[in-house]
């Protein structure tokens, strides 16, 4: 993408138009755990990532030592392999979760057979429009994914075009974290290739939106045609340079000779 560059292993970019030098903004908060220190148990989350990829992990590991309890989360996976969201679950910190997919996290499918954690599965499309329409003024649509099967249970089914569609609300969250390669102090966000994943959408459903950004730059500093979200749906920005970047399975292929 235009205007992004990979240069020892760190994520760059190059000014598109002169920028001022000023960082401050009311939107700019010194830590994670300045950024949620007004939540409180049993509010709903909504959290950007893909298995451990563009997950926000500064401001997960702020609400695992909050100790705040009783938590809906709503992501892809809430956790992978013991790690990300995976921190909340393991300390008994979230109560329900909305996602779509349970496999590679043990966590949460020990909990849930056994009755801790209520966990309402949803396709992934239905889940990745049920935050967009949070975020859209949207209340409710319906989609053919899932008519016919336990997806549909208890909702409401209407035809169209000759096919049963199901009734889906939108999600509205407490909170939202998510995770950008860059954002400016006004909360315009840049995501880096797949990172960007579920993090738009995870923002624009939240009532309160944290970014962490790997790079946080003044405004003027991103091409206004280049930004994947605007700041009007960010509240809060907390610069966070070093990520872990935990990596889920890694594959490689025997060198030439």
């Amino acid at each position: 993408m235009e205007g992004l560059t990979r240069r020892t292993g760190r994520l760059h970019a190059r000014a598109v138009s002169t920028p001022v030098k000023n960082l401050e903004s009311p939107k700019v908060r010194e830590s994670a755990v300045q950024a949620l220190a007004d939540l409180v148990d049993g509010e709903s989350i909504a959290v950007g990532g893909f298995g451990l990829c563009g997950n926000p992990e500064a401001c997960i590991a702020a609400i695992a030592a909050s100790g705040v309890t009783g938590l809906t989360i709503m992501s892809n996976n809430c956790g992978n392999q013991g790690r990300g969201l995976a921190i909340l679950l393991k300390q008994r910190q979230v109560a329900r979760v909305i996602c779509s997919f349970v496999g590679g996290n043990p966590d949460l499918e020990a909990q849930m057979l056994a009755k801790e954690v209520e966990v309402e599965l949803n396709p992934q499309g239905t889940l990745a429009e049920r935050l967009r329409a949070g975020g859209s003024g949207i209340e409710a649509f319906f989609t053919p994914t899932g008519a016919g099967t336990k997806v549909a249970e208890g909702k409401e089914v209407r035809e169209f075009s000759g096919r049963p569609c199901v009734l889906e609300t939108a999600l509205k969250p407490d909170f939202a974290i998510v995770r950008a390669a860059r954002g400016d102090v006004f909360g315009n966000l840049q995501f880096y290739r797949t990172s960007q994943n579920f993090n738009p959408l995870a923002a624009m459903a939240g009532r309160v939106t944290i970014a962490e950004v790997d790079e946080l730059v003044p405004a003027g500093a991103l091409d206004p045609d280049h930004i994947h979200l605007p700041g009007i749906f960010v509240q809060r920005v907390v610069h966070v340079p070093e990520h872990a970047n935990f990596i889920e399975y890694r594959t490689t292929s025997a060198r030439p000779s």
